[in-house]
Formats: C-alpha cells, structure tokens, sequence
C-alpha cells in the first residue's frame, strides 16, 4: 500500500507532569498503512504520548494532527482503535461472551442498549475472523488464556472499522510461545486490511521483521527510520537511547 498520507503528525511537542519533563520538542509522523514500533525504555515518555495522541491528555507545548485535523477541534474518534495492556485490572469472572465483548465496540455506533441487527453481528464475527478467534465466539471471555483475551480486544477495537489501530504492551500477559503468532497476527491486519498501526512493546528484536517503522523515545525522539534502518543499527548505538546495556536480537525470515 503507498505510503502518501499523514494520518498523524506531531510538531514541538513537550509534556510535563508539575516540574518533571517527560516529553520534549517531539516531531513524529506517521503515514497512511505503515506500522510504527514505538520502543523506549520505562518511563520513557511512550504512555504519555499514547494519552496525548488519544486526546486523553491536553497538549501543553506544541501540535499534534489526527487526519489533517488540529487534535483540538477533532471529532472522528471512531477512526482510531485502542488497546491497552491486558488491563490486569480486568475481572476474567466477568460473565460475557467473546462475542459480547467485541460486541460492545459498537456503543458508539448504535447506541447503547440497542439491539443488534444482521450486519451488526455479521461485523462482530467479521472482527473475531481478522484475529482468529472466530469459533470462540460463544465461549466465556475468562476462559480464554492472556493471548487470546488479546486478541478479543483487538476484535473488538476493530469492529467499528478503526483506521488507525494504536496497542500499547499488548503481549503483556501473553506467554512467550505466543507472542510470536501474536506479532504475526498484527502484521496480516497490516499487510492484508490496510490497517495503519502503532505498537508501543519493550520486545524490540521481535518486532523488528513485521513493523515498517521504529521509532524510539526516551524524553526525546532519538530515532525515527524504516524498520531495513534500524535493523542495521549496533547494541551500542541503541544503548544511547536506552541509557542502559541493550542486546537486539532480529528475527529475520
């Protein structure tokens, strides 16, 4: 797909919490069906950016731009899907279906305490097939293991027909032997749907075969360059952005 339009674009951006400056004189764009790998160390400054391209956090200093629109005055928020962390604040006794659950990332669109019409469950089950997790579609949600939590999420960030889809950590809670099917998961809504993608992970070598992009922050935007770039980039080259020791193991194929 060509990369030929901004969807986001972030000029002088800088964020303080009281006197702490997390974020400073940002510039970042990110274009039309690419997939940005947001990497950086903890307290880095990722989460806060997330806050402020959500519109969950007011800018202070500087621009931001969803769709060619001042972040200000923009009201489309149903083209941009969230997921966050598995939210270890979800009660996995909560007594839905995966449908349900997906389902309910239709509120905006129809209303809450509607009833679902033809095309809306067809839209739900169309959401659960893009991440696999279609014939699960009856099961419990806390029956399912972390991954698959994750991946009903997914479903349902995307039911509404998001065009940007931003993940923060989303493999926390996943076991190791899922991640990888996990990130490949992510690169077929990429490759196959056209979904533009931020992924914010400290699982730098994993991803660094399925983003087009990486950029990595750590108060400031030290890197932002095609993911061919940074795969070419030594340990003690990344170290300086990290502030600490960094081994990047790629996983090429």
């Amino acid at each position: 797909m060509p990369l030929n339009k901004t969807i986001i674009q972030v000029k002088n951006l800088s964020f303080r919490y009281e006197k702490d400056l997390v974020l400073e004189n940002i510039h970042l764009s990110v274009e039309k069906g690419s997939f940005l790998g947001l990497v950086g160390p903890n307290g880095s400054g990722k989460s806060t950016l997330l806050k402020l391209l959500l519109g969950l956090l007011k800018i202070q200093q500087g621009e931001i731009e969803l769709f060619g629109q001042d972040i200000r005055s923009f009201k489309e928020w149903d083209k941009i899907g969230y997921v966050s962390q598995k939210a270890n604040s979800f009660n996995t006794g909560f007594p839905a279906t995966v449908f349900e659950v997906v389902a309910s990332g239709l509120t905006k669109k129809i209303g809450l305490f509607r009833f679902l019409r033809k095309q809306d469950k067809e839209k739900v089950l169309e959401a659960l097939n893009s991440v696999g997790m279609v014939s699960f579609w009856n099961r419990n949600i806390g029956e399912l293991s972390g991954g698959q939590q994750q991946r009903v999420f997914i479903a349902r960030a995307l039911v509404s027909d998001p065009e940007l889809l931003i993940l923060d950590e989303p493999t926390v809670g996943v076991d190791a032997q899922n991640v990888k099917q996990f990130y490949s998961m992510l690169e077929s809504l990429n490759k196959q749907l056209g979904i533009t993608l931020i992924l914010v992970t400290h699982d730098v070598g994993t991803i660094s075969d399925k983003v087009t992009h990486v950029a990595c922050l750590n108060k400031h935007l030290h890197l932002h360059v095609p993911s061919s770039e940074y795969n070419r980039l030594k340990d003690d080259e990344l170290s300086s952005f990290y502030g600490h020791d960094v081994h990047v193991l790629n996983h090429n194929h």
